[in-house]
């Protein structure tokens, strides 16, 4: 097996950051969602107390998780749902393969699911000759441009009105130039009417699986997931392991909280409940592992699989809005993300817990309170433990270390330092410093504190 080539989130956020424009733009955007999103928060008096039971149901859950799963299963069962188990994304495929194949069908439609997105879904079945057509609006103009979402929320965030003109231009004939954001969304929603009247088997994500009932919950701002399987001859659901919760009463919480973080609405404005097929529909639950009981298993990390996928540490994280979600090269960007991916692949996606200030706003904002800047700093140490962190850093923490554990040592750095920094600045001011790339250096004080100390103390 190959090694995995090590993502360099710094080099592709460098290269967002060539359009200054564009960076400022997303950067507003996104955060406009989080002053909405708090805005929200503010008018729930009992907001706080929200979160704290949303987190408590979800450790709850974590930590019972093989008997919700088998109650889940055993009540979906009984409700006529077929359930099928997946430990990663080619078992999840070759699932799902199976079923339309056994049904004779070569057309699906999808609404959003970034579980399919973790498991490559599209490609898997496009390489055995059936089309899935994504019908979500922001899923649909990245799978029209050959892209993949770079926001788990808003797909499509990182590309302009303009932009997505011409991708609606070349792929659904609308006039050359047009941008209106309403006219290029009724086209969309044209194009999909079609969709949905014509495919037989249908996919959507879960947001939250009920282990009380058997039953899953899908909500969408759309109502396209609604369409695709209330018309579809096969409904198929998509579902992590983690997005369980005990029983419908809590569902409750959850959805208060969930939108509000999201994008700043009260609730989303569908939240579907799935239990039954309707008469003559297959209905189908692909439960997937992909690495979750890997996390489950790990203390320090365990906590990240609370996570409802609200994005809200996306929208706040002053990294992520500043160099988009490419730059992270994972289906899952930004914060969350980045404790998710090195679960998966240490040695690909080593760079991403250090893509942090560890300002502590991601976790500030979580609605089932997640640590996730302690997460990230643990993962720092993770990796350097296992010996995965960069030459240059490590050598440059062991000279650091080195130097603030000897008086002497640190004396003459700081004279070095001064020196330096007066007659030959360009030794450090220069782009081989990462640190001047971004800022000033700083100017060297006239006399050390403990100069100053001993000449007035």
């Amino acid at each position: 097996m190959e090694p995995s080539k090590t993502i360099d989130h710094a080099a592709l956020a460098a290269e967002f950051n060539k359009d200054p424009e564009r960076v400022d733009w997303h950067d507003a955007t996104l955060w406009t969602v989080r002053q909405r999103r708090d805005m929200r928060a503010h008018q729930v008096p009992e907001w706080e107390a929200l979160r704290e039971m949303a987190s408590q149901i979800k450790e709850n859950v974590l930590s019972n998780l093989h008997s919700y799963l088998q109650q889940f299963e055993q009540n979906a069962i009984a409700n006529g749902i077929t359930v099928h188990w997946a430990e990663g994304a080619e078992d999840h495929n070759q699932i799902i393969y199976g079923i339309l194949k056994a049904k004779g069908i070569n057309q699906m439609v999808k609404s959003k699911s970034m579980l399919t997105e973790e498991c490559g879904l599209n490609e898997f079945l496009g390489s055995k000759g059936i089309d899935v057509v994504d019908s979500d609006l922001g899923e649909r103009i990245i799978q029209l441009a050959h892209q993949r979402p770079t926001h788990i929320v808003l797909p499509a965030i990182h590309l302009r009105k303009e932009e997505i003109g011409e991708i609606f231009h070349e792929h659904l004939g609308t006039p050359k130039g047009l941008s209106d954001p309403q006219e290029l969304t009724e086209t969309a929603r044209q194009h999909l009417r079609e969709v949905f009247l014509t495919r037989r088997a249908a996919l959507t994500g879960v947001n939250f699986g009920i282990a009380e009932t058997g039953e899953f919950v899908v909500c969408t701002n759309e109502g396209n997931a609604d369409m695709g399987a209330h018309l579809s001859e096969v409904h198929i659901a998509s579902m992590g392991l983690e997005k369980l919760v005990p029983t419908r009463q809590h569902m409750g919480i959850f959805l208060r909280l969930l939108a509000r973080s999201a994008t700043g609405q009260p609730i989303t404005t569908y939240s579907s409940h799935f239990s039954v097929p309707r008469p003559g529909q297959e209905m189908h639950i692909v439960l997937v592992d992909k690495g979750r009981t890997r996390q489950l298993g790990r203390p320090d990390f365990r906590a990240s699989l609370k996570c409802i996928k609200c994005a809200a540490c996306m929208n706040t994280c002053p990294v992520y809005r500043r160099s988009g979600g490419y730059s992270y090269q994972a289906t899952i960007a930004g914060p969350i993300g980045s404790i998710l991916t090195p679960n998966l692949d240490m040695d690909k996606y080593k760079n991403l817990p250090f893509a942090s200030t560890l300002c502590g706003s991601c976790t500030n904002v979580c609605p089932v309170k997640i640590d996730i800047h302690q997460q990230l700093f643990k993962w720092r140490q993770e990796i350097i433990k296992e010996g995965k962190g960069s030459a240059q850093k490590t050598f440059s923490m062991k000279l650091m270390a080195s130097i603030l554990s000897s008086p002497g040592k640190y004396k003459l750095s700081g004279s070095a330092f001064k020196w330096v920094s007066k007659w030959m600045p360009f030794l450090v001011k220069n782009k081989m410093n990462p640190w001047y790339r971004q800022r000033d250096m700083p100017q060297a004080p006239a006399t050390s504190f403990k100069e100053w100390y001993k000449k007035n103390v």
